[in-house]
This record gives structure tokens, C-alpha cells and sequence, in this order.
């Protein structure tokens, strides 16, 4: 079935965290990259994130740094934490927020949630009593959504990455170094070098005093 394009959108430090230990990210990258970000936001007819990043940031997830349209905005929340005092419930941005949870999740919480103007998306969970990507997807797809920007947090990404639904990143390395934190992957599964997946096609561009660089994400067998 139809999916939409996913790009990878996130700034790290050059030692690869994306957080400190303290959870804190705000803010890795330089005012340039901020800008360029919010530039790709508003190319996209969606912005994802898991539900750890709306818990720990609150963020808001609206085309503010540039000019264009503010994407809908996808939380993956599979039990239905998301505070009803969130930002992206409450902020009055009018743009909408698409919840993805599981089909197993009571109804008086989802009620609580469209109340609050959110769409809510069941969706089946795999195996491992997570929800399905790939169905996740597809569910968008079928909903107009043609392009999706992936902006964390960790866990969603490695989940999204190991599923093979990633097609592109942007990726911006400021010149910081932490020694300790958050990395942007977990296991992915590859033990060897000689197996590590490649990005290709980069493109490295300065940006203030950060680099920024796009690629394709290709699986190979």
C-alpha cells in the first residue's frame, strides 16, 4: 500500500547526542539552522513525533522561523498519555493534531481528546505490543498526507528506521560535544561495520556555524 515520504529531521552534537543527560536539547543548533528547519516543516504535509518528546518538551511544532504553511501535526502515543494541557492541544495555532494510539485504548480518553479538537487514529499494534508502523503510515497516506517530517524522539526514530520507513535526513551537527546523553539511534540490529547503513547521496551546507546535510537512506538487501 501508499505511504508517505519520511525525512529524518534533527540536530546533533558533534558527538552524535541529541539530548543531554539531563534530557535538555534546546538549543543544539545555531539561529540558521533553527530557520532552515522550520523552512523544511512547512515543505511537508505532516510533522511526527513519539510521545516522549511532547512529555519532555511540550513543543508546538508550527512553521514559525519562516515563512509557508504549518504541517498537521502526528503524535505516536500508543496508550494515550498526551497531557490535555499540551501545547499542541491547546496552543490555537489551527492547524490539526492527529493522535496515533492503539486499538486497544479506552474510549473516555480518546473522547477527552477530540473535545480538545484532536483526531484521533487507532491503529493495531505488532508482536511486541507496539504500534504498527507501517500501518501507521499507510493510515496517513489515506488521509491526504503525502510527505511526513520524522523529528524524534530517539526511540520513534529507531523504530521508523528499522522498520524501513525513513527516506531522507537533514541533519544538522553543531560544534558541541556532550561526552554524554542522549543518542539519536539505538540497536538497529547491525553488529559489523561492514554492514552499517549508508546514507548516500550527501550534501553538506554550512549553516552559521553548523553543517547541515541531506542524504538518502537506501536499504540495501
Amino acid at each position: 500500500m501508499m505511504r508517505p515520504t519520511v525525512t529524518l529531521a534533527y540536530a546533533q552534537t558533534l558527538d552524535g547526542r541529541i539530548a543531554a543527560r539531563d534530557g535538555s536539547s534546546r538549543w543544539i543548533s545555531g539561529a540558521e539552522s533553527l530557520a532552515r528547519t522550520h523552512q523544511l516543516r512547512a515543505s511537508h504535509a505532516a510533522i511526527m513525533v513519539g510521545i516522549g518528546t511532547v512529555l519532555h518538551d511540550d513543543p508546538r511544532l508550527t512553521v514559525r522561523l519562516a515563512t509557508g504553511r504549518d504541517p498537521v501535526r502526528v503524535v505516536i502515543d500508543r496508550t494515550l498519555r498526551i497531557p490535555l494541557s499540551a501545547n499542541l492541544l491547546c496552543d490555537g495555532a489551527g492547524v490539526g493534531t492527529w493522535v496515533v494510539c492503539s486499538e486497544n485504548t479506552p474510549e473516555a480518553p480518546r473522547e477527552r481528546l477530540r473535545a480538545l479538537g484532536a483526531t484521533i487514529i487507532p491503529v493495531p499494534e505488532d508482536t511486541y505490543h507496539q504500534l504498527d508502523l507501517h500501518a501507521t503510515c499507510q493510515l496517513l497516506a489515506a488521509r491526504g498526507i503525502g510527505s511526513v517530517m520524522l523529528e524524534g524522539g530517539s526511540r520513534l526514530i529507531t523504530s521508523m528506521l528499522t522498520a524501513q520507513l525513513i527516506d531522507r535526513v537533514a541533519i544538522t551537527v553543531a560544534p558541541k560535544v556532550l561526552g554524554t546523553g542522549v543518542a539519536a539511534f539505538g540497536d538497529i540490529g547491525i553488529e559489523r561495520m561492514a554492514d552499517a547503513l549508508q546514507f548516500h547521496n550527501p550534501i553538506y551546507t554550512p549553516c552559521g556555524a553548523d553543517i547541515w546535510i541531506e542524504a538518502e537512506v537506501r536499504y540495501d538487501p
